[in-house]
């Protein structure tokens, strides 16, 4: 991926990475398109950062993810990139059904059904461009599991092998699959997160995200240093110390 000149739609991305990750992208020289939920926050974004455009979006929903589809290509006719940012995480307690099944029902929607909803309204777009790219979402917890998120952590596991398989199929195309893992960072996606002592500095993050998709154009995996701990336990040997650690310096794992 160019770090440069393209059109990007980043939906659920009205806070925390998607927001940081738009604004540094713009000032990369790129067309950014911004989706979320919320009028409000769609219209304080446009305000705050001219020549960002918004649109809204409910990841949740197929028809509302049809509907911005259309909307974003008739206004962005050179959209080239996709970043499938939307995703949530709630803590549950799985020993009792009734205390989480309706939130791991939600954390699948939208973290799972999400993103493939959203690949499926622009690949066929997308093909049609030169250069071309889906950004999908997973997380460190996808290769080593946080006790207090099992369906967050389930759910970024599925997009690890769905961004290794459609990489896979795509391969034929000028579509690149880029998977972006995120360890820890300081945002509102915990309650307390954006204060947490372990996670990353969103600003830190944002910049090295952006440093390794300019330094790494062909890049398959996106992996901020910090990530690495989790992302290779399995593969240098340490997985159980890691799982662990990651448990025993969480707060929501008490």
């Amino acid at each position: 991926m160019n770090i440069s000149g393209n059109t990007i739609f980043i939906p659920g991305s009205t806070s925390g990475i998607g927001l940081a990750l738009a604004v540094e992208l713009q000032k990369k020289g790129n067309t950014v398109i911004v989706g979320g939920r919320r009028t409000d926050l769609l219209e304080q974004i446009a305000a705050d950062h001219p020549g960002i455009d918004t649109v809204r979006i409910d990841t949740t929903d197929a028809e509302s993810i049809s509907s911005a589809g259309k909307e974003v290509l008739e206004n962005h006719p050179d959209l080239n990139v996709l970043v499938a940012m939307a995703g949530i995480m709630r803590v549950e307690d799985w020993h009792q059904p009734g205390s989480f099944l309706e939130t791991a029902e939600a954390v699948m929607t939208t973290n799972v059904l999400g993103p493939i909803r959203l690949i499926a309204a622009f690949t066929e777009h997308l093909q049609s461009k030169p250069d071309a790219a889906i950004v999908t979402v997973s997380s460190g917890l996808a290769f080593a599991p946080l006790v207090a998120t099992p369906s967050y952590n389930a759910s970024k596991a599925a997009i690890h092998m769905l961004s290794e398989s459609i990489r896979l199929q795509l391969a034929d195309t000028s579509v690149q699959i880029i998977e972006l893992v995120p360890p820890a960072v300081r945002t509102s996606l915990l309650p307390g997160q954006e204060d947490s002592e372990p996670a990353m500095p969103l600003d830190e993050f944002v910049s090295e995200v952006v440093s390794l998709l300019e330094s790494q154009p062909e890049a398959p995996e996106i992996q901020v240093e910090r990530v690495k701990f989790l992302r290779y336990g399995e593969a240098r040997g340490d997985y159980d110390d890691v799982v662990k650690t990651l448990n025993e310096s969480d707060p929501h794992a008490k």
